[in-house]
């Protein structure tokens, strides 16, 4: 999946979707509504998509574009793009964290998406007024948007015909394909846009003169692997519209399989189990069970480095407790995606903060104070939980004894 990312990421840039989406982007955008707007976005298309990695690599990539030219500081952007993407990834139900965290917890899909939503609208309606405060308030230096017009003009064909890629992808999303499918079928459609509009950029991108087959299939080559740059007479867009392809994910893959390593040796060493002991131990009441489970799931994810492995760890150690005091499952799900699913972005030296740290160029420590709504999230959790929102325990049904025929008689 990284590595199609990666190509999906370069060849959507180089085919002119995300400079598309950019030239129109910041003709329309108002720099103090940008950041809500932006949150809001990446919202929709998560839900649509079910999956925040392909929204940030897509649509996040061409906003972090329309940001820069509209003068708005790159980590304000990255923040309202990852809150947005992992709002909607948590509220879809084709999300694989939310089916992951309901299946684990035994709890119906819908039912728990339906729960998470007196956690998660507010969380989001709370960062989307802390953004729209940061836009009034900010002082943005006035940019001139002619230069990138003018830059983006000069290195792209820029047409409204790239947007059959992004339209023919939401209709594989719509029509529910793999998501391995979906990047590659994605990555390919972009390069025949890229054939049919940029033949130009294939043939500077391949160091060749002439148009010809061998240097297009060069071109593309060379997209989908490794760093390209495109030359549209300004260094400040040149960096923009520059791209990594599959080469540019390796860095990310390795640590990811270390932290994986890692994780493992938590586990098998006992050490994970320790420390769930001592969280266990301290567990008297519903609040103290909820922001136990908060507090597990990014814990799991600072030791584990994966989200998928922390939500599963996280629902399976609760899981018995939460039956044995009559809750329903859906509050473990909740409290595991309001923690585990949210936070794992923040943490640096996990699968996703070092992905959408290298897809949108931006370390993760210096995004974090920006993504609210993952901060929020597992604040509010807890904070739900102490105002008295939860389905009170369900009183368990007493056994009743044996009836031998012979009493009967």
């Amino acid at each position: 999946i990284l590595l199609l990312i990666g190509m999906m990421s370069a060849t959507w840039m180089i085919s002119g979707v995300v400079p598309t989406l950019i030239y129109y982007g910041v003709q329309i955008m108002s720099p103090t509504f940008f950041l809500p707007c932006a949150c809001i976005i990446s919202s929709i298309i998560s839900v649509m998509t079910g999956t925040s990695w392909t929204t940030i690599a897509t649509i996040g990539i061409a906003l972090m574009g329309i940001g820069d030219a509209l003068g708005i500081p790159a980590p304000y952007t990255a923040g309202a793009i990852i809150s947005g993407a992992y709002f909607g990834d948590k509220l879809s139900p084709m999300s694989d964290t939310t089916v992951l965290a309901s299946s684990i917890a035994g709890a119906d899909l819908f039912s728990h998406i339906r729960y998470m939503l007196y956690t998660t609208i507010p969380s989001i309606l709370l960062s989307l007024a802390l953004y729209l405060i940061i836009g009034l308030c900010y002082d943005s230096k006035p940019v001139d948007i002619s230069q990138y017009l003018t830059g983006l003009s000069h290195g792209f064909n820029i047409s409204l015909l790239t947007m059959l890629v992004p339209a023919f992808t939401g209709w594989l999303i719509y029509r529910k394909t793999p998501s391995l499918i979906t990047l590659l079928l994605s990555a390919l459609s972009a390069c025949i846009c890229a054939l049919i509009l940029q033949p130009e950029v294939l043939v500077n991108i391949a160091g060749e003169d002439c148009i010809t087959a061998k240097s297009l299939f060069e071109g593309i080559m060379i997209t989908c692997y490794t760093h390209t740059q495109v030359d549209c007479g300004m260094e400040n867009i040149n960096e923009l519209v520059a791209t990594r392809g599959m080469a540019g994910m390796l860095n990310t893959i390795w640590l990811i399989l270390c932290a994986m390593c890692f994780g493992s040796c938590m586990v098998a060493s006992g050490m994970l189990h320790a420390i769930t002991h001592m969280l266990l131990k301290s567990i008297h009441s519903t609040v103290s069970l909820v922001c136990s489970t908060v507090t597990s799931g990014v814990l799991l994810n600072l030791v584990m480095g994966d989200q998928f492995l922390s939500i599963i760890m996280n629902a399976s150690i609760y899981k018995d407790e939460y039956a044995e005091r009559g809750y329903r499952p859906e509050l473990l799900s909740r409290s595991t995606e309001d923690s585990a699913t949210v936070t794992s972005v923040l943490v640096p030296w996990t699968a996703c903060g070092m992905t959408q740290s290298t897809v949108l160029g931006i370390p993760t420590l210096v995004y974090l104070p920006f993504c609210f709504f993952n901060i929020i999230s597992p604040l509010m959790s807890c904070l739900v939980a102490i105002l008295g929102f939860v389905p009170k325990p369900q009183p368990k049904e007493d056994k009743a004894p044996a009836v031998e025929e012979s009493d009967i008689h």
